[in-house]
């Protein structure tokens, strides 16, 4: 009895621990494929913000979002 409830928990941990990183990569390669934000909408943004930004800056920008994904 005790033996069987043993291996089911070692199952469900076992099971978690798979999942989390299978969806880890799953959702790493989605962000890498699809990412949040591009250059027309950092474009946008800094204009709202009452600057043009020239493309230098942008790709600056872009640069460091793509750093820390």
């Amino acid at each position: 009895m005790l033996h069987d409830i043993l291996l089911i928990i070692i199952g469900l941990v076992i099971g978690a621990i798979i999942g989390f990183l299978i969806a880890r990569f799953v959702m790493k390669k989605y962000m890498k494929e699809n990412p949040p934000i591009n250059e027309k909408m950092i474009e946008v943004m800094m204009s709202s913000m009452g600057r043009k930004p020239s493309q230098k800056q942008v790709n600056q920008v872009m640069k460091q979002m793509t750093k820390y994904m």
